[in-house]
C-alpha cells in the first residue's frame, strides 16, 4: 500500500490516490482519497473496496506515511489478524511491485495530462 499525492483537485474534491497491490494475484487497486481523510473513512474504504473483494490478507506491506504508523491502523490490522511489515527508507526491494505500479500510474497520468 502506499499513497501518491500533489494531484489537483478533481470533481468531487480527491486530491491523492491510494495504490493497493495484491502481490499474490497481480492486481492493483487505484482509489482517488483526499489527503485530508480520517482514519476511520480509510478503513471503510479499505473494509469496502479490498477485504469485501479479496478477504482479509495476511499480510501487508506498508510505507511509512504517517497515516500507516498510527495506532488505530495497528490496532484495526491486529483485530483483522493481518501482520503489518514496514518497508525501509531507500530500499524499493520491500514493495518493488507497487513502485512499479505506481511509477508506471504516474507516466499514464503525465501522458493524458500532455
Amino acid at each position: 500500500m502506499d499513497f501518491v499525492g500533489g494531484f489537483p483537485n478533481t470533481m468531487k474534491g480527491s486530491d491523492s490516490i491510494w495504490v493497493i497491490v495484491d502481490q499474490l494475484m497481480k492486481s492493483t487497486h487505484i482509489i482517488l482519497i483526499k489527503t485530508d481523510m480520517s482514519m476511520v473513512k480509510l478503513a471503510e474504504i479499505y473494509i469496502e473496496k479490498i477485504i469485501r473483494l479479496h478477504g482479509i490478507p495476511s499480510s501487508i506491506v506498508l510505507d511509512r506515511d504517517l497515516r500507516f504508523t498510527l495506532k488505530f491502523w495497528e490496532i484495526l490490522q491486529a483485530t483483522l489478524g493481518t501482520k503489518l511489515r514496514l518497508s525501509y527508507v531507500y530500499h524499493p526491494q520491500t514493495d518493488d511491485q507497487s513502485e512499479r505500479t505506481i511509477q508506471s500510474l504516474k507516466d499514464l497520468l503525465r501522458v493524458c495530462v500532455l
